[in-house]
């Protein structure tokens, strides 16, 4: 079966590159219109949007910090404003930031990972929410991780503390929202290969050990993951809300 996302709008954050790029143009060839977010890659965002608009559908980069309440409300409107609206949402933005252990850890680093990874989803959904209503087909797509399972590793309390967060909070919206049929859910993806967040804090030798141990004998792709928020933001997952979806190849279960 084909999903079709025909005439839906979608707004996607941190969508400059990796797994959001990835999840940007899965919308895209499925048919929605999708506003790209970006923080800092400017160049890979207006790419995504140029692949995009190739596809024969609409497209458009707005970059913002979302850690500013302010600059995460103008991003939602600049976005409903260019797509007449807002069907899906997803929030991939996040960022492990440093690996500090809790002793060593300072104010500014919790504060830092906890303002990209939660209060960014928080003040985007906020705006979102009255958008999301109106939809016929309001869908939400939180990004957790494999860390907020397992703990991650070395150094990532902070991220791992988050990632949970987006659980907590994804369930809880769910709840909220199911009365308005907007969906909420989260995917919690494992090792995703070949990604700036790997390249930068995770040290080729443990790249390989990590590899070896997951029991579909690959690391994961950005696809991966793209493909099972295109489901979450499709009609197929109309019934599914308040859950969370490991992809991570076997490396973890529930």
């Amino acid at each position: 079966m084909q999903i079709d996302l025909t005439g839906r709008r979608a707004l996607v954050t941190g969508a400059g590159a990796g797994i959001g790029a990835g999840i940007a143009l899965a919308l895209a060839k499925a048919g929605a219109d999708v506003v790209v977010h970006y923080a800092h890659s400017a160049d890979g965002a207006q790419e995504v949007v140029d692949t995009i608009t190739t596809l024969g559908r609409r497209a458009k980069s707005c970059q913002a910090d979302l850690t500013v309440s302010s600059e995460a409300t103008a991003l939602v409107a600049d976005a409903a404003e260019f797509l007449g609206g807002i069907d899906i949402l997803v929030n991939n933005a996040g960022h492990l930031v440093g690996r500090a252990t809790v002793e060593e850890m300072s104010d500014e680093h919790w504060d830092a990972v906890m303002g990209v990874n939660v209060s960014s989803t928080f003040f985007v959904t906020r705006s979102a929410v009255p958008l999301l209503k109106a939809s016929e087909n309001g869908r939400v797509v939180l990004m957790s991780s494999l860390a907020s399972e397992n703990g991650g590793g070395a150094g990532s309390v902070a991220y791992a503390a988050s990632k949970a967060a987006i659980v907590g909070f994804a369930r809880g919206l769910a709840k909220e929202l199911a009365p308005s049929n907007v969906t909420v859910n989260a995917v919690a993806p494992g090792f995703i290969g070949e990604t700036a967040f790997h390249n930068t804090f995770t040290p080729s030798t443990a790249q390989a050990g990590i590899v070896a141990g997951i029991p579909l004998g690959r690391a994961g792709t950005a696809d991966d993951v793209a493909d099972v928020a295109l489901f979450l933001a499709s009609d197929l997952s109309s019934y599914v809300t308040g859950q969370v979806i490991d992809i991570n190849g076997g490396l973890n279960f529930r």
